[in-house]
């Protein structure tokens, strides 16, 4: 599937099949209980929320951006981007709503078990989001004009030289939603500013 220059190649819990252009923009669907989460505890594991992915080589500096949309209709239900190895190996981020019908900025990152962090909310229904690395650090923005970006996390890259980006819709608790994607980016540069993300 290729959506504005990007080859999604891989496709993890039939997410080709739920996809679908409309308007110029890329919509994915999730299933009831679609989610991908590894819990803290070690023993349950919730990998069933579909994900487009692209292959990057790590080596070599990246930016991948997009506009996320989600419908939201049950908590946790959300619209994300992600950086992604392997099933145990992998960061999502995400626009998502809270257990208080918020919609705000998330992160999970997963090195076997999956972390969870709550970050800004928004008032916007939808966010930009972008993901950028030099080789060395990875740093995660959103946005919500694609001006001025916000920082939310950043840390060492130390994924292997082939890792994959792309996107994904979930909703774990609710009945299934979907989540548009549109002004989608990737690019073999990175940010200057790993601060100001510019």
């Amino acid at each position: 599937m290729k959506f504005m220059g990007i080859e999604f190649t891989k496709a993890l819990n039939e997410a080709m099949a739920l996809a679908a252009f409309h308007d110029g923009s890329l919509v994915l669907k999730s299933n009831a209980g679609s989610d991908y989460f590894n819990n803290p505890d070690g023993i349950t594991f919730n990998n069933t929320a579909p994900v487009l992915l692209s292959r990057v080589d790590n080596t070599k500096p990246f930016t991948f951006a997009s506009r996320v949309t989600p419908a939201f209709f049950e908590t946790y239900d959300a619209g994300a981007v992600y950086v992604y190895a392997n099933d145990k190996l992998w960061m999502k981020f995400a626009l998502e709503r809270d257990e208080r019908g918020r919609k705000r900025v998330v992160t999970v990152r997963t090195i076997d078990t999956s972390d969870d962090n709550n970050h800004d909310i928004v008032d916007r229904v939808s966010v930009y989001l972008k993901v950028s690395s030099d080789t060395r650090t990875i740093g995660y923005y959103y946005s919500l004009d694609r001006e001025e970006w916000q920082l939310v996390r950043l840390y060492r890259n130390d994924y292997p030289s082939d890792i994959w980006v792309g996107v994904s819709v979930q909703s774990p608790i609710g009945n299934g939603t979907t989540a548009t994607f549109d002004e989608c980016l990737l690019t073999e540069s990175s940010v200057s500013d790993f601060r100001k993300g510019i």
